[in-house]
């Protein structure tokens, strides 16, 4: 029982010290690269290529070494970081900087490398090394030590969970760093222990059998374990995107996708599974369907709505997926070589996503595929056996029935459009409802399945929304965007997930006239006026281009700087095809491309008298852009009399109070209004919602705008809360800010 215990416990440590370095190091990196969800989609490519050389050499060294050799060399493998983690703790290295014009995905990952990746790659292969030091042991179960798997998988959620709700909020990055390297001695002195218990086993050959990798199904079952490890791998990065699209990029939601795509493993894999696999195959199809719904219909869900859909979606593709594999695992003689190639799946899954697909696609194709290939992998259940006659039907008809469905939904789409009717909320439901009934019909038999879902999606592609008529679709490392016109065709937009990033009047009169969050009467153009009566014209800095919008709320003349860290929005920003505010309003302003903290670094000190912050990726707001440091840097860069403005509209965090502790830690005034759209007429001009904190060195330099207590809308002090720790570099609390309700509410 001893024996059990500390195998146990040693694989719990190390998979709970994995899935915490993760988020960690993710976190490390977001203000070198900006705040976006494809930052941690490239993390997990690192720590997935870092799991699969782990188990290469947990596989390699058990086929080439003895037993008691491979003791020495795995011993010897996770000794290795401790020298250098007792020295510095893990930190990733700015001696060479990220790209300012091109993907940063091979930064990120030789960054990684070079900051943790011997001691994550010693992690990584204690799962196998272990399970089959502990099959090797004699003891009771060590006939089938998959179930250990469980208990890995079981320390994996320990550690994602620990990390957002107890490790982030409470401790500083560098204390953070500390604190893993303490638990990865630990972890030495248990593997340790198990080393010694593995020197004195002795009941299996001291060598594999030349013949012990082969049979078993052959390479054809060998593709199929990499492939039923790579749909839900592909799907959880899906998964991922598609819920931090529109909130702001923080572990906690980087860990939900990851959680529930581990915990598949822990049920597959358990000794006794809680879920039947059968039952899970048998209500997939259901599960694709609902999951899907929401991409094909381009409906706008409540976060609280949508993230438990594709959670759900990813928990059943998963629970399928790795219940395969569970069903299929070989001998405990083949152990290593199954987890090496379910690892390549997972690999090839990650890679897929976050390394090919913005490159190949432009738009986020990967979800769909991932959900296909998994519907195409779901086992057969239920099917009669047939007469040949009735198989070569049932064959055919697995072609003709899917493509009746997308024909019939396409026609439906295009005769609608034709005939001049709004497919509004209702239509939307009865179309894409009823179809997904029919779809759901072709449940029993997987390929008929499979193809219905291919050509309901070909067809919903023919279903705009209510973005109106798609001009341009496409998509860099930070997310896809579309350049469209509203259904009325008075207005265009650039919108990226579901926020809206600029908006401009087709109207040639209005063509000049600031909308959404940027109106002459709102927030923006009260403190535009404020700033340009105060000083003589100064430069601007305008971190986060959008449309250009801003440019227009400037003087003629002005000297005006933009700073973008996305090629792609400069390219449609500056594309008179679809705007025009640059050209207009202000043809000589500069575009900095690069991550606009690092950039406006290279600024001359009290050069701007404005600095305004309209950072976003969805609704994520870079957080390095609002820390003490950050605060500092802009100071140094501002004029005397500046302001620094803050555009702060979000759904989903409520970051006031956060500026307004920054501004009291600085010694600074602040002010903040929130401009609501007050009657349907203003929202037919172009008027949006929006959200604005000012800073200045002092009250006299926010003297243009006129606080207005009684008034809604108008400027007023915002209220620190004094034990709030300040935000710095090394640390932030992004659970203390969060605006539950907006979860619950949408963005409708």
């Amino acid at each position: 029982m001893l024996l059990l215990a500390g195998f146990t416990a040693s694989m719990f440590l190390a998979s709970a010290l994995l899935f915490v370095v993760e988020p960690m190091l993710a976190k490390m990196a977001l203000p070198l690269v900006g705040g976006t969800p494809a930052v941690w989609n490239t993390c997990l490519v690192f720590f997935q290529a870092a799991l699969l050389m782990g188990y290469l050499y947990a596989h390699a060294s058990r086929a080439w070494l003895g037993r008691r050799a491979q003791v020495v060399v795995h011993l010897a493998l996770v000794s290795l970081p401790l020298v250098p983690l007792g020295i510095l703790p893990l930190r990733l290295s700015t001696a060479w900087l990220p790209p300012a014009s091109s993907n940063p995905s091979l930064w990120i990952l030789a960054t990684l490398a070079a900051a943790v990746g011997v001691p994550f790659v010693a992690l990584a292969s204690n799962a196998p090394v272990l399970q089959r030091w502990f099959g090797d042991s004699g003891h009771a179960g060590a006939a089938d030590p998959y179930f250990l798997y469980a208990a890995s998988n079981a320390g994996s959620l320990a550690g994602l969970f620990a990390y957002p709700l107890l490790i982030e909020p409470s401790l500083r990055v560098s204390q953070q760093s500390r604190l893993w390297s303490q638990g990865y001695v630990l972890f030495v002195v248990m593997t340790a222990a198990c080393a010694l218990a593995a020197w004195r086993g002795g009941r299996v050959p001291d060598r594999e059998p030349a013949t012990e990798s082969a049979g078993d199904g052959g390479w054809s079952e060998r593709l199929r374990w990499i492939a039923l490890a790579f749909a839900p791998s592909s799907l959880m990065l899906g998964v991922t995107t598609a819920i931090t699209t529109d909130v702001s990029t923080m572990p906690l939601f980087w860990v939900l996708p990851l959680a529930t795509y581990l915990l598949s493993f822990v049920l597959a894999f358990a000794r006794r599974p809680i879920v039947s696999h059968v039952w899970m195959v048998r209500r997939l199809p259901f599960l694709i369907l609902v999951g899907l719904f929401p991409f094909v219909s381009r409906m706008r869900l409540p976060l609280a709505i949508l993230a438990p859909l594709y959670l759900g979606l990813l928990f059943g593709v998963s629970m399928v997926c790795h219940g395969e594999l569970a069903r299929r695992r070989p001998h405990v003689g083949r152990l290593t070589e199954f987890y090496l190639l379910v690892s390549i799946g997972g690999v090839i899954g990650g890679i897929f996503n976050a390394i090919i697909a913005p490159v190949v696609f432009r738009s986020a194709l990967e979800f769909p595929i991932a959900i296909v290939v998994a519907a195409l992998l779901r086992p057969v259940l239920d099917v009669k056996a047939l007469t040949e006659s009735a198989a070569r039907l049932a064959r055919r008809n697995d072609w003709l029935w899917p493509a009746a469905l997308g024909l019939t939904v396409s026609g439906v789409i295009v005769g609608l459009s034709r005939a001049g009717i709004t497919i509004g909320y209702t239509l939307t439901v009865l179309i894409f409802g009823d179809s997904m009934i029919w779809c759901l019909s072709f449940g029993r038999r997987p390929r008929r399945f499979a193809l219905g879902t291919v050509a309901l999606l070909i067809a919903s592609s023919l279903y705009t929304g209510p973005l109106g008529r798609v001009l341009e679709t496409d998509r860099s490392y930070f997310g896809v965007y579309r350049v469209t016109n509203d259904p009325s065709g008075r207005f265009r937009y650039l919108v990226s997930g579901g926020t809206l990033h600029g908006m401009q009047s087709l109207d040639p009169a209005r063509r000049s006239e600031p909308l959404a969050y940027y109106t002459r009467t709102g927030p923006a153009g009260q403190i535009a006026r404020a700033v340009r009566a105060r000083s003589a014209p100064g430069q601007w800095a305008i971190v986060g281009l959008g449309a250009g919008a801003m440019a227009c709320l400037s003087a003629p003349g002005q000297g005006v700087t933009f700073y973008e860290i996305d090629p792609l929005v400069a390219r449609l920003a500056s594309d008179g095809r679809y705007f025009t505010f640059l050209q207009e309003c202000q043809p000589s302003a500069g575009i900095v491309l690069g991550d606009a903290r690092l950039e406006i670094a290279d600024a001359a000190d009290g050069q701007f008298a404005l600095i305004v912050l309209d950072a976003f990726s969805g609704d994520a707001i870079p957080i390095h852009l609002m820390t003490r440091e950050a605060v500092a840097l802009y100071l140094r860069k501002l004029a005397p009399g500046g302001v620094i403005a803050f555009h702060i509209s979000s759904l989903y965090v409520q970051l006031a109070p956060t500026l307004a502790r920054l501004a009291e830690d600085a010694h600074l005034a602040s002010l903040a209004a929130v401009d609501r759209v007050r009657s349907k007429a203003e929202a037919d001009t172009g008027k949006s919602d929006s959200h604005w904190l000012v800073m200045a060195r002092s009250e006299a330099d926010l003297a243009g705008l006129t606080i207005d207590v009684s008034r809604p809308g108008g400027w007023q002090p915002v209220r620190a809360d004094a034990r709030a720790k300040v935000w710095t570099d090394d640390y932030s609390n992004l659970l203390s800010v969060i605006k539950w309700g907006g979860f619950i509410r949408g963005d409708q």
